[in-house]
């Protein structure tokens, strides 16, 4: 394959081939459990959902005597990968030298032991040498198998957590050197430590534990997918630490304490392949979300831009819907539009609603008490109500924020802008889309209607919503506000049909979740015009 672009990074979120994606990984090791097996793990991580493989790769199974190696059956490294390129799995490959994994040496054969000046995971000649004379064999293996060639690697991980060992500063460089001079391309990334990155480890998760931490772990895992952001699952099925090849912890320890020989870990596949109640929460879950990424990637920009001028849509600019500008701020002070939010603007801090900008009221107040620390998110969802169709001001009908805000009299800089232009292929993507998450606002709800015969003309009311859009098989019935003069909204009836209809609302402010339907319309007060 030539002309491809690969997994990408960009500061929060990634791309393959140049489409926004979200990594769903599960790490499941081809070493761990039974060749005969392979197939039948990966084809249940597949239908839980995730998107994606990721591996180890143990040296010293690999190569038992120095200059000795193995990859056949049970090491069949390269089986293990085409297999899961088979069933539509992406890969992230990690091929060490060093990969810990609770397993003997991190990975590392022993005979490296027998030279009595070795430093490990460092440029001393004597690791450097055997490393190369390694990565020689490994990589030789699995290049062909990368996504530029058509094969399921997608990213290659350099090394294994050396932010946590670190006695060497040439030592990274190296590694990465040797494996872009044996012809990875792929997304190289490194696994470290991150101060103040706490969510992805659990208490006691080395020693075990039981299934009572299965909905704990499903909070987690919605908090994530509510955040937009990618996810692995280590494990998603551990195996077994077959034969001696358990690792031993020796951290804060007065003396190193054996793993055990199982590697359940309290995964969503048991040690022995079978479903657990973690498993069935995740397919749950993951069975409401589309595989593919259903955001678009966020525009950056240092000054806010107007949403026609938005390089979306095939750079024709966003042409309707709402646009979500999003910038920091340090204190409490005065939001002033400067009359340049068109048309109206829902104004949060760190995602609690604080008011409401537009025309008629151009100046907000953020008090104080909301800003404890240092920086907090300044949020705008701008909502185009509607462009003039008659008169003299067609010129001026950009729409989004059209020219500088400005907190405490300082114009704001630094915008992420997300375009929510609520399109038919926008709305589709949530099609399947449930988040369990109590409500917050803005939000999508989603019902369904089930007809049995053939519909009709309709009318759909929603007493105690406020403001939103409603949506019905994709079909954008349109605007609805609670202060009227309007109360219902018309639904054709061919825009229905006999079976499962899907029912969409993007309501702002508050809603009970109840909706009508009426033969009658409501259109408020009328008077007569002579």
């Amino acid at each position: 394959m030539t002309g491809v672009e690969g997994l990408r990074a960009n500061s929060s979120w990634f791309t393959l081939e140049k489409k926004p994606f979200r990594i769903l990984g599960g790490s499941i090791h081809y070493f761990r459990v039974p060749s005969a097996y392979w197939e039948d793990r990966l084809m249940k991580m597949k239908a839980c959902g995730l998107n994606t493989l990721t591996t180890y790769v143990p040296w010293n199974l690999h190569e038992p005597q120095q200059g000795v190696f193995d990859f056949k059956n049970q090491l069949d490294l390269e089986a293990y990968l085409r297999l899961a390129g088979r069933l539509g799995l992406w890969v992230i490959l990690r091929p060490g030298p060093y990969i810990c994994a609770e397993w003997d040496l991190g990975g590392l054969p022993s005979w490296l032991l027998r030279d009595p000046n070795m430093r490990l995971r460092t440029t001393y000649s004597g690791f450097t040498d055997a490393v190369n004379s390694f990565f020689d064999q490994l990589i030789t293996k699995v290049a062909p198998l990368q996504y530029s060639k058509g094969g399921p690697i997608i990213a290659v991980q350099v090394e294994n957590e050396y932010g946590s060992y670190a006695k060497d500063e040439a030592y990274m460089p190296f590694i990465k050197e040797a494996l872009l001079s044996r012809g990875i391309t792929e997304l190289l990334l490194t696994s470290d430590n991150k101060a103040g990155l706490k969510a992805g480890g659990v208490k006691g998760g080395i020693v075990g534990m039981d299934n009572t931490h299965a909905h704990i772990m499903m909070s987690v895992v919605a908090k994530l997918f509510e955040m937009g952001v990618s996810i692995n699952f280590y494990m998603f099925h551990g195996g077994t630490n077959f034969g001696f090849m358990n690792g031993a912890l020796a951290v804060d320890l007065p003396a190193p304490k054996p793993m055990i020989t199982s590697y359940d870990y309290d995964a969503p596949l048991s040690e022995a392949g079978d479903y657990t109640t973690k498993y069935h929460l995740l397919r749950n879950f993951f069975s409401q979300y589309q595989s593919k990424c259903f955001f678009v990637v966020p525009y950056k920009s240092e000054r806010p831009v107007n949403m026609e001028n938005l390089p979306v849509n095939n750079d024709n600019g966003q042409l309707y819907g709402y646009t979500l500008y999003e910038t920091t701020i340090s204190s409490g002070g005065v939001l002033n539009s400067k009359n340049n939010i068109r048309d109206r603007a829902l104004v949060f801090v760190d995602k609690e609603y604080v008011g409401f900008i537009n025309d008629e009221a151009q100046k907000l107040y953020v008090l104080f008490i909301f800003l404890l620390k240092e920086e907090r998110s300044l949020s705008l969802l701008v909502e185009n109500c509607g462009r003039v169709n008659y008169g003299k001001t067609l010129n001026n009908q950009r729409k989004g924020i059209v020219g500088d805000i400005e907190f405490n009299e300082l114009p704001l800089r630094g915008f992420i802008i997300h375009s929510l232009d609520m399109n038919p292929g926008f709305i589709n993507r949530f099609v399947s889309l449930i988040y369990y998450l109590q409500t917050s606002f803005p939000a999508f709800f989603k019902g369904r209607m089930y007809l049995n015969r053939n519909p009709k003309d309709t009318f759909i009311r929603l007493p105690v919503w406020k403001k939103g859009v409603v949506f019905i098989n994709g079909q954008n019935l349109g605007r609805y506000w609670s202060i009227g003069p309007q109360q219902t909204l018309y639904v054709p009836g061919p825009w229905l049909k006999i079976g499962e209809n899907q029912i969409m609302v993007f309501e702002e402010r508050e809603t009970d979740g109840k909706i009508e339907f009426t033969t009658t319309p409501e259109y408020g007060m009328t008077v007569d015009v002579q």
